[in-house]
């Protein structure tokens, strides 16, 4: 059976089928633009020409006319032809540098976009600096790419053929001796072309590795110190840098094997042009002039062509990034925007799992057909040993991750057939992990609601008792808390996050182990701001230290993704159940605890 022979055109990431997608999607865009550079590139490429053509002409009337003004008129023309040469460069240059600028803009706007509709699962697979190299390497690639297709046809390609123009003119055969270049040169070209892709795939995955590592290092510090792993990070990053140094060391050697070849073919069409221009001169009386305008011309023109000769590997190599960034913006959207659906319209804010089924990978049930309500303007609490799936329940009621089987309801309304903005919108999260992002304390706090008055963010850090913390600090609200959140203690990131969930003002608020890290002036502080933040709404908060539920409406014990036992707290410790065994084993830890810290102190 026959194959059918492979286009160029096959590979959706191939060399051909990326220029093309960069020039009609991206390219296009600005094409008046790239026509007024092409011109300007095209008067540039006229000027060199046209200062080659000169030059015989200088030699022919001193050394054959002996014409003293000609000389200086034609020396006139020559500066004028470099200040049009010159202006033009610079303006073409200063144009495709803007062109460049706003194609760099919108692919990395396109790109962080594109991220923000991808889900939690997309995420959870991949590490953070693939997509910090994707979209700098990237972004950078598309423009590096399009920036050499327009300088090979509008500066080099122009200018041999501008150039080649007055070799002809000057002398026919003499320019045959040119042609000798093109194809081994051409050979050379394709043959290293496979092995520069496969180079630049090496080196991109090698770079992102000492993002990776670097990231690593400086977030986990505090880890890294305590731990003495400075020499284990060390080897680590030194070990990225030496595969990328051994990759950049051979697309080197790779990428200028053309260079020795084309050397000795250009000094081979050099000497035969010197040996014929020369015969011709001193045995056939031809002008000097016409010699010395080709060889200048020739000359001039070795430089574009060797550009262009390599035009093919510098773009493959170029590529590579282009593709790494194009594979996430083509990728299917694993959260796509679904604002098209109607919005949840609260009345109560009632919410229900109905016979709701998930697994994270197939074949491992993460919760099995749960069944669970929570009241309007109650706390209901979840309880359990961990692994059994009480984060996966706020997950799915924030549509972080789609339900496989059964139904999520607020007020009879299924999640799954409303928008995740109006859905999200009308829930506060706190988590056990506070994030805080880049910016002031006013700016973490604004962040529940980016439309919130001055009056609405202080009120918020009062009912969080941050108020006062925050007033503390010589820039008040204006502090900067550093990266995610190191100028603040635990106790005071989750105060702020707490005030962050009361500024938005919420029906339904999620509470994942909130107090869980914190020690115990700070938990009770965090806990009074709790209170307050679930005063007359729907709350779901889970919890492992159970003296902090206590006094919830309703209890629910999840183990192996199922709800075992649930009721009041003094109901389910007569019931002498699971919650009562958790319950008697952290007293049991508590009483134990307690004499031997009174001791030690």
């Amino acid at each position: 059976m026959t194959q059918t022979p492979r286009k160029i055109t096959d590979d959706p990431y191939g060399a051909a089928v990326l220029i093309r997608r960069l020039i009609t999607e991206q390219g296009v865009l600005y094409w008046k633009k790239y026509l007024l550079a092409f011109i300007l590139l095209g008067i540039s490429a006229g000027a060199t020409a046209t200062s080659a053509y000169l030059l015989g002409q200088v030699m022919n009337k001193a050394y054959v006319d002996r014409n003293l003004s000609a000389i200086l008129v034609i020396s006139a023309i020559t500066i004028a032809i470099f200040i049009v040469k010159g202006a033009a460069t610079y303006a073409s240059s200063v144009i495709l540098s803007r062109i460049s600028n706003a194609i760099l803009a919108a692919n990395m706007r396109n790109a962080f976009a594109k991220l923000m509709t991808e889900s939690m699962g997309f995420y959870s697979a991949r590490h953070s600096t693939e997509f910090l190299a994707r979209l700098t390497s990237g972004a950078s690639s598309i423009t590096q790419a399009l920036n050499l297709c327009i300088n090979a046809v509008g500066r080099d390609l122009l200018s041999l053929i501008a150039l080649v123009g007055v070799m002809v003119w000057q002398d026919p055969v003499m320019s045959l001796f040119g042609l000798v270049i093109a194809p081994p040169a051409l050979f050379v070209v394709r043959k290293l072309i496979k092995r520069i892709k496969g180079i630049a795939f090496a080196q991109f995955s090698s770079n992102a590795q000492i993002i990776e590592t670097m990231q690593e290092s400086l977030q986990g510090i505090r880890t890294v110190k305590a731990f003495s792993l400075e020499s284990t990070m060390r080897e680590r990053i030194n070990a990225s840098i030496a595969a990328v140094q051994a990759q950049s060391n051979k697309m080197a050697r790779v990428a200028n094997r053309s260079s020795p070849l084309m050397e000795a073919l250009g000094g081979i069409a050099i000497a035969a042009s010197l040996a014929y221009g020369g015969y011709r001169v001193i045995e056939t009386g031809a002008a000097p002039g016409q010699f010395i305008s080709f060889l200048a011309a020739f000359l001039l023109a070795y430089e574009p062509a060797k550009r262009l000769a390599r035009l093919n590997i510098e773009l493959n190599g170029t590529l590579v990034g282009a593709r790494m960034l194009l594979e996430i913006v083509d990728s299917p959207s694993t959260e796509p925007d679904d604002n098209h659906k109607p919005d949840l319209v609260l009345s109560n804010a009632r919410v229900e799992f109905r016979d709701v089924d998930f697994a994270y990978r197939p074949n491992e049930p993460v919760i099995n057909r749960m069944t669970l309500v929570a009241e309007p303007g109650k706390v209901t609490a979840l309880v359990g040993p961990s692994g059994g799936g009480k984060s996966t329940v706020l997950a799915l009621l924030l549509r972080l991750y789609g339900a496989t089987g059964g139904e999520i309801l607020i007020d009879g309304q299924n999640i799954a057939n409303v928008s995740r903005k109006s859905l999200r919108s009308q829930i506060a999260y706190v988590g056990q992990d506070v994030f805080m992002f880049r910016g002031s304390i006013r700016e973490n706090i604004a962040f529940g609601r980016p439309d919130a008055t001055e009056d609405e963010i202080v009120n918020a850090a009062k009912a969080a008792y941050a108020h006062d913390f925050i007033m503390g600090f010589p820039l008040g609200y204006d502090t900067q808390v550093g990266e995610h959140g190191a100028q603040l203690s635990g106790g005071q990131r989750q105060r702020v996050a707490i005030a962050r969930a009361l500024v938005r003002d919420a029906p339904i608020t999620l509470l994942d182990e909130a107090t869980a890290a914190l020690d115990s002036e700070s938990e009770r502080l965090v806990q009074q701001a709790i209170d307050h933040l679930c005063a007359n709404r729907t709350t779901i908060v889970i919890a492992h230290r159970l003296h902090t539920i206590m006094h919830s409406d309703a209890i629910l014990v999840v183990e192996g993704g199922e709800i075992v036992e649930q009721g009041a707290h003094d109901e389910l410790l007569r019931r002498n159940g699971r919650y009562a065994s958790f319950f008697r084993l952290q007293h049991f830890s508590m009483d134990t605890l307690a004499p031997a810290a009174a001791a030690s102190a």
